[in-house]
């Protein structure tokens, strides 16, 4: 008898023990695909793939040695929650053994394009995503996200960015006045990271909101804009915890767990997360508000605001008027795409203008020539702007963005989870753990991915051997077949940097255009030169820079030269 009652009291044991570790016993097909043997059977490769440092070298580690899709071992405890789905319940996505690191250009076009509505963003990203910022275009589902992008591509055509690039030019200004007097009273090195995130920050607010920020001078401070510039910092405080989400968001209603954040949870940091996401909501709120005023009140009151109407929500805002039925927005599907716009344009715009800096400090040559370009193209007088057409037709300013964003993209990856059993095409075959060569991959459902952005734009079957090379002059000439031949699917001169497919970076020309006038703005008024401090770039959602490796504060000084006119 006691016999019987150890079996049934074991059973559940067993059972638990077996729905636990069935992923590290039954063998997978992703199995025979070749990778790195992680350090650490507990973490994996998760500790070093997402470290501010050692990234960089794992990323080329997988590109390097690896064909263009290969395996690498995810952690088994919550420790590293990257890719941990606890809205299933299968044991791979609550312990991810295998991740699949993927930059072949055929899998990247399955993955981003033919079949990517079964290749979806981990759901927790989603939870978290729709929780500080409303229903956006990054976590909406295919139908609704296609008629909201269908009502946003109006805003980011040609024909409007030429009404935005007078708005850029106002505020590329108001930085060379920073900048300048900054330079002509301190001999001190100047914080180029700073000025360039602040820039960004209002670049986006008057081109996209009709809203300034900042009025770029020193210590200037806004509630708004230093609320959206800390939620990235403070969700990193608390990434350990960000995987409960989809739980948490399924006890009681709403007001309940409000209620329950505001009296019944003490930490500091989920507080501070929490009190910057009230005052981006409060704010957004009040913004837009004053936008429908001023659409209701007629044309001359338009025309009162930052930008004359041209912004992108005043302009979203009108096409919401018009449209009928199940097309029109709702008070929250339009306070999403502001919050999402401010929140997602920022960082990755500051981070490659920062690195483009960086570049033409480190290549006196390379910023020369441009120098001359723009000046050229300005008829010799520094005060005068360059007209929309002609600047983005400049080929060396053209040849050094894109080189910049190639080598360098401000994102390095971007995860993606198959929600169904799937068949990966490659475009050259990769070499088994077995030996056997394979043309396709079985994708069983739950699997996680990583877009390597990095691994593709360096890849040197499609770049050549000089692909680690920062070369602007690669774009003044055709570029090899290899490269069009691979059919890279990026929106944006075959490389990865924005993506592909529907869910493709809708405001990439957006990002060009600000980029341009800046450059061509800072580089007729300044020489830039390193500082001389040893500057270390730090893997992140968007890299940045620090002085050292142990600084975990963000900047990039440069010495700056105000030129003679």
């Amino acid at each position: 008898m006691s016999t019987v009652v150890l079996l049934l009291a074991g059973l559940p044991l067993a059972f638990a023990l077996w729905w636990l570790f069935k992923d590290l016993i039954v063998r997978s097909p992703l199995d025979n695909i070749p990778g790195p043997p992680p350090q650490s059977w507990l973490s994996g490769h998760l500790p070093r793939i997402f470290h501010r440092h050692e990234g960089w070298k794992l990323h080329d580690e997988l590109s390097e040695n690896y064909g263009g899709v290969s395996r690498i071992i995810g952690a088994l405890g919550v420790k590293y929650p990257f890719f941990i789905d606890v809205t299933t319940h299968s044991v791979a996505s609550r312990f991810q053994k295998r991740v699949l690191y993927v930059y072949d250009p055929l899998a990247l076009h399955s993955i981003v394009i033919k079949d990517q509505a079964h290749y979806e963003e981990a759901p927790y990203i989603n939870t978290i995503n729709t929780l500080m910022f409303g229903p956006g275009l990054t976590t909406l589902p295919d139908e609704p996200h296609r008629r909201l992008r269908k009502m946003l591509t109006p805003v980011f055509t040609i024909s409007h960015m030429r009404h935005m690039t007078p708005i850029f030019y106002q505020v590329a200004h108001r930085l060379r006045g920073g900048i300048g007097k900054q330079v002509s009273q301190s001999s001190g090195d100047v914080d180029v990271l700073n000025w360039v995130s602040r820039t960004a920050l209002e670049l986006v607010g008057q081109g996209g909101m009709g809203y300034s920020f900042d009025p770029l001078v020193e210590d200037a401070k806004n509630v708004f804009g230093d609320s959206i510039k800390g939620i990235l910092p403070a969700m990193f405080a608390l990434a350990s915890y960000l995987f409960m989400t989809p739980y948490i968001v399924k006890i009681g209603s709403a007001s309940f767990r409000r209620w329950v954040l505001d009296n019944l949870v003490p930490s500091s940091k989920v507080q501070r997360l929490k009190n910057l996401i009230d005052v981006l909501d409060s704010e957004s709120k009040d913004l837009l508000a004053k936008k429908r005023k001023a659409l209701e009140d007629g044309d001359e009151a338009v025309k009162q605001q930052i930008g004359e109407g041209k912004d992108i929500m005043s302009v979203l805002l009108r096409a919401n008027i018009n449209a009928t039925g199940v097309d029109q927005l709702s008070e929250e599907e339009l306070l999403a795409q502001m919050r999402g716009l401010i929140f997602a344009a920022t960082d990755t715009t500051s981070s490659a203008l920062a690195q483009t800096l960086q570049l033409l400090s480190e290549y006196p040559e390379v910023q020369e020539k441009l120098r001359q370009e723009v000046i050229h193209a300005s008829g010799g007088d520094i005060e005068t702007d360059i007209a929309y057409d002609e600047l983005v037709d400049l080929p060396y300013l053209d040849a050094v963005c894109r080189e910049t964003l190639r080598l360098y993209p401000p994102a390095t990856d971007i995860p993606r989870h198959s929600v169904k059993d799937m068949v990966l095409p490659l475009s050259t075959p990769i070499r088994g753990v077995d030996g056997t060569y394979m043309n396709e991959l079985a994708i069983p459902k739950d699997t996680r991915l990583i877009i390597s952005i990095r691994g593709c734009n360096r890849n040197k079957g499609i770049w050549g051997d000089d692909a680690y090379e920062w070369k602007p002059e690669r774009w003044l000439s055709p570029l090899p077949n290899t490269v069009t031949d691979a059919r890279v699917p990026g929106v944006y001169s075959n490389m990865m940097t924005f993506l592909g497919g529907s869910r493709s970076c809708i405001g990439f020309k957006f990002s060009q255009l600000e980029m341009k006038v800046v450059l061509s703005v800072l580089l007729k008024n300044f020489r830039f030169s390193p500082s001389g401090k040893k500057i270390v770039w730090n893997l992140g959602p968007a890299k940045y820079p620090t002085v050292g490796r142990e600084s975990t504060h963000a900047e990039l000084p440069m010495k700056v030269e105000l030129l003679k006119a």
